[in-house]
């Protein structure tokens, strides 16, 4: 009789449990999920409340799979010991994440998992989120975008759903598709934290920066149960909107401490998920020369992730690590690091070992750049980088545009003054409101000779700074 009893989920979808409790944690779990909450942690009572559930097993096992590997693994063995039992639901879930968590998993092959499973059980919006999360690590939008787009019919007026179909359209471009997308997830839901990042993405990309930073803040109130990613990541576009809008330094530097560091003094936090972005943001200060404003603050997070604990979790977490530990002096623990990255490369399929080496000559170059070898760090970022080509390690457009800036730099800095024109130029063509890449291209045509373009990019970046510094009202 026991193995007959099932229940529903919250997408409609069948799990044989024989418990209440069991089937709420599930359905807990996916809220937090879909709203980037806190306590995504509940999933771990579902097996708790149902030791032979095969969707609560194989969901907590995922959840634990990156920070406790031998209890996940004991998660698998629950859920691969009542398979048989399993609805053809919790079967499809099961294989998809396998597919994924496995040591020698095939991540192409999850992500077609994925897509079978959404073909055949398309309400499943979490699901979706892990398979676009996928994706981005990736470095596929395309293939994140086609996967919404194949649940979308089934979910047009669901919540979350449309702050998934905004951020792929962004990534590849598509910015007055996303703008639109994130607007219907925010009036479908207003406390989306997803939509609200991604019509950031869409105004900070098209300078509009006086609209990212009034948005957002008529959003913040509703942040305050969100992930130490979410919370700190939504305010690091803040800031970065302040900062490329030519707002003081001090604003920064203040957005810094209470919006993004002050989140390490909660008993929840997760400190990698806040050095991401602080150590994001400090690297665009420090670009653009502001590290005196920003005093010690170096030295505090270099101290923190000096800790080989936070090292390793994600490609675009450890090259910032990489920066932050030269630029600090710290130069044996960035060796370290480096050494270990290559290490992990050399274990990888032959596939991916080509993909991600280009991920690690991203890291030598960055690490060269924090040690001050502007030369050398030239050398590995090469002549024609195109940061478009890095999303490999897990960096959105506007995370890995600081990389295209450090680059611009190294060629003022190594007297490549016609490259870094071309690169400057280039750069120009999507975001020619940004006042610092006038002030780079100031900078370029001075080093050349070109006295008088320098000084008409010099007055076109000062107008800009006049009128978003005006416009924010700061």
């Amino acid at each position: 009789m026991a193995e007959k009893m099932v229940k529903s989920d919250r997408w409609g979808y069948q799990v044989r449990t024989t418990s209440d409790r069991c089937i709420s944690s599930i359905d807990s779990y996916y809220h937090q999920v879909l709203s980037y909450g806190r306590n995504r942690s509940v999933i771990l009572e579902a097996p708790k409340s149902d030791p032979q559930c095969v969707l609560g097993n194989i969901l907590a096992a995922h959840f634990l799979s990156s920070s406790d590997s031998s209890r996940a693994q004991l998660l698998v063995d629950a859920a691969k010991s009542r398979l048989e039992y399993a609805t053809s639901y919790e079967k499809a879930v099961f294989e998809a994440v396998m597919c994924l968590i496995s040591p020698d998993g095939d991540y192409d092959a999850a992500v077609e998992l994925h897509s079978k499973l959404l073909s055949d059980f398309p309400k499943d919006l979490v699901s979706l989120k892990r398979a676009q999360v996928l994706c981005f690590y990736l470095g596929q939008p395309d293939a994140s975008l086609k996967l919404v787009e194949q649940s979308l019919p089934t979910n047009e007026h669901e919540e979350y759903i449309y702050g998934m179909l905004a951020f792929p359209l962004l990534e590849l471009g598509r910015m007055e598709e996303a703008e639109k997308a994130g607007k219907r997830g925010y009036e479908i839901r207003r406390d989306d934290a997803w939509s609200h990042h991604a019509l950031c993405h869409v105004y900070q990309y098209e300078c509009r920066f006086k609209k990212a930073v009034e948005f957002m803040g008529d959003c913040a109130s509703s942040w305050g149960s969100l992930s130490s990613f979410m919370l700190t990541h939504n305010w690091w576009h803040v800031a970065l909107c302040y900062l490329e809008g030519a707002a003081p330094l001090e604003k920064v530097r203040e957005i810094y401490d209470d919006c993004i560091w002050k989140e390490l003094q909660r008993s929840d936090a997760m400190p990698p998920e806040v050095y991401l972005n602080a150590i994001g943001l400090l690297l665009r200060v420090y670009v653009r020369g502001g590290e005196e404003i920003f005093e010690d603050r170096l030295a505090n997070v270099a101290k923190c992730v000096a800790d080989e604990a936070v090292w390793f979790l994600e490609w675009h977490l450890d090259i910032l690590i990489l920066w932050a530990l030269s630029a600090a002096g710290e130069f044996e623990k960035a060796e370290d690091i480096l050494k270990g990255l290559k290490s992990r490369i050399s274990s990888m399929t032959k596939k991916r070992q080509q993909l991600m080496q280009r991920g690690l000559s991203l890291a030598e170059a960055i690490h060269m750049f924090g040690k001050g070898d502007d030369q050398e760090a030239l050398e590995h970022f090469g002549h024609e980088f195109d940061a478009i080509d890095y999303k490999m390690i897990g960096a959105s457009d506007e995370q890995l545009d600081v990389f295209t800036e450090v680059h611009i730099l190294l060629l003022l800095n190594t007297g490549e003054s016609s490259r870094a024109i071309q690169a400057i130029e280039k750069q120009m063509k999507k975001r020619e409101g940004a006042p610092f890449l006038w002030h780079l291209l100031e900078k370029a045509y001075a080093s050349s000779g070109q006295r008088d373009e320098a000084a008409r990019c010099g007055e076109k970046a000062r107008a800009l700074e006049t009128a978003y510094f005006t416009k924010v009202n700061m």
